[in-house]
């Protein structure tokens, strides 16, 4: 059995997070090939991989939302016009009205045309015309026909680029992946398997509404068309996975047949934890509390160490580690540490990108302060090595610290609203005032993940899903001597 996983802006160039699932699941069936298909910005990402890829990874295809487009020229352009059954089905797209995907994913299949001569062309012109007079004709058209353009030229490029044949289309997202998957699926067969960390298009949309780039009208037409691409997936995909049940009631509201739906909970190795390094002597005195996340926009840093700075005040005991890489040149990371610089916080660490297993065990705490997540694999890590967590009322982080369903263990740490700073602070404090009870809530976590969240569990999921995934695409299942999934030879 060949899979293809299409991923878009993670793994194999970001640590943590979806990447590490990702990481973690090829490494589960050793006997799989898996061709990498990624979706990044633009040629400078090439080949910067920061994962060492597994043995059983046979290619890494790149596509770039963000490129030239090496075919065609001025004089061309002028002669560029569609054929009535293209034009049809790209004006069924750009207009949102039942759209017919396999005559759009057909027509990009033919690599003879230029998308500068389709998106610069009459054709082109007369479609956004089309769309500008029924909706929105209230904004300035030529602003509203470029923006347009860049709209749909990184999807354009996306449907352009050559795709892999495989028995199965494992996409890690919706958006551009789903749609790279629901063309490969029309034009290869196979089966199409959708897993959703996060709910990319109410993800896309809560950006887009919060974003100053985009404003009026022209936000709407944004979330529109990531709805669509969402929606295309959805329709197309054999299964859909979620992490948890609020999830899985998302995407069927938002479209995707109930039938296809399954919760597939993330999974970690507790042995991993088992024995790790503990407290030192320099940690006498100190309630550690670590936060293991990359410093970005999506992780809120600033609130955590402002909640951090007030906490400290209050008690003396705390000291945090961030735990993670950052980019140097990368603008909010400068904010971050200026902000350090102004507030100068006493027993604050930035320990740069580490191995978990080394720092996991000093600390009496994890804390987590996004404003998005999925289902945080740094939560389940520290419950592994027994550690309360602190985390903002994001993705499934309630399900995990309260419990979910029949799970009666109790709370395995603190839920804080988002970007409070006072939430956060509270909570720090809190534990580190109770340390008997921030014991027992690391207590209660380590059970929970031992019940339903270690990788095993996950495994065997996957594996009974693959199988199935053989079984539409007509390849032959094999099992190796460890029940593991076994390639078709």
């Amino acid at each position: 059995m060949k899979v293809c996983i299409i991923v878009e802006g993670c793994y194999p160039y970001v640590v943590g997070g979806v990447s590490s699932w990702v990481h973690s699941l090829i490494r589960q069936f050793p006997n799989i090939e898996f061709i990498i298909q990624t979706i990044v910005a633009d040629r400078s990402m090439r080949g910067k991989f920061v994962y060492e890829l597994p043995e059983n990874v046979s290619e890494v295809r790149e596509i770039y939302v963000q490129d030239t487009d090496w075919v065609g020229t001025k004089k061309h352009r002028k002669k560029f016009r569609l054929q009535k059954k293209d034009f049809d089905a790209l004006q069924s797209l750009i207009l949102n009205k039942d759209i017919n995907w396999d005559g759009v994913f057909r027509f990009f299949s033919n690599k003879s045309f230029s998308i500068n001569d389709l998106l610069m062309g009459k054709d082109f012109f007369l479609m956004a015309k089309a769309l500008y007079e029924e909706r929105y004709d209230n904004i300035t058209f030529s602003d509203f026909v470029w923006s347009l353009r860049s709209m749909y030229l990184p999807l354009f490029l996306c449907m352009k680029s050559p795709l892999p044949k495989a028995d199965l289309y494992h996409c890690v997202a919706t958006g551009y992946s789903g749609v790279i998957g629901s063309m490969a699926k029309t034009l290869y067969g196979g089966a199409l398997l959708i897993s959703e960390h996060g709910i990319y298009s109410r993800e896309r949309e809560e950006d887009i509404i919060k974003a100053n780039w985009v404003q009026g009208s022209y936000k709407n037409i944004w979330i529109e068309y990531f709805k669509k691409m969402s929606t295309c997936a959805y329709q197309t995909a054999d299964k859909v996975t979620s992490l948890f049940e609020y999830a899985r009631s998302l995407q069927i509201e938002l479209g995707c047949p109930e039938q296809k739906t399954l919760i597939t909970p993330n999974g970690i190795e507790p042995s991993r934890f088992e024995n790790i390094p503990g407290k030192k002597e320099e940690d006498n005195g100190f309630f550690n509390i670590g936060a293991v996340l990359r410093i970005a926009p999506i992780k809120d840093v600033k609130t955590l160490i402002n909640a951090y700075h007030y906490a400290k005040e209050r008690e003396p005991s705390l000291k945090l580690w961030i735990m993670g890489p950052w980019e140097e040149e990368d603008p909010y990371a400068k904010e971050v540490f200026r902000l350090v610089e102004n507030l100068k916080p006493k027993d604050l660490i930035f320990t740069g990108r580490i191995n978990v297993t080394e720092y996991l065990g000093r600390m009496d705490a994890t804390i987590l302060s996004s404003i998005s997540e999925g289902q945080p694999l740094t939560i389940l890590e520290g419950f592994a090595a027994k550690c309360p967590a602190i985390a903002t009322n994001v993705g499934n982080c309630e399900g995990l610290i309260y419990g979910e369903g029949d799970d009666a263990l109790g709370s395995a740490g603190i839920v804080v609203d988002t970007m409070s700073v006072a939430g956060l602070s509270d909570a720090m404090v809190k534990l580190a005032r109770e340390p008997e009870l921030a014991k027992h809530m690391g207590e209660i976590g380590y059970q929970r993940l031992m019940n339903k969240y270690q990788l095993s569990q996950m495994r065997e999921t996957y594996r009974q899903l693959y199988k199935k995934m053989a079984e539409i695409s007509g390849c032959q299942w094999k099992e190796d001597a460890y029940g593991k999934s076994g390639q078709n030879n």
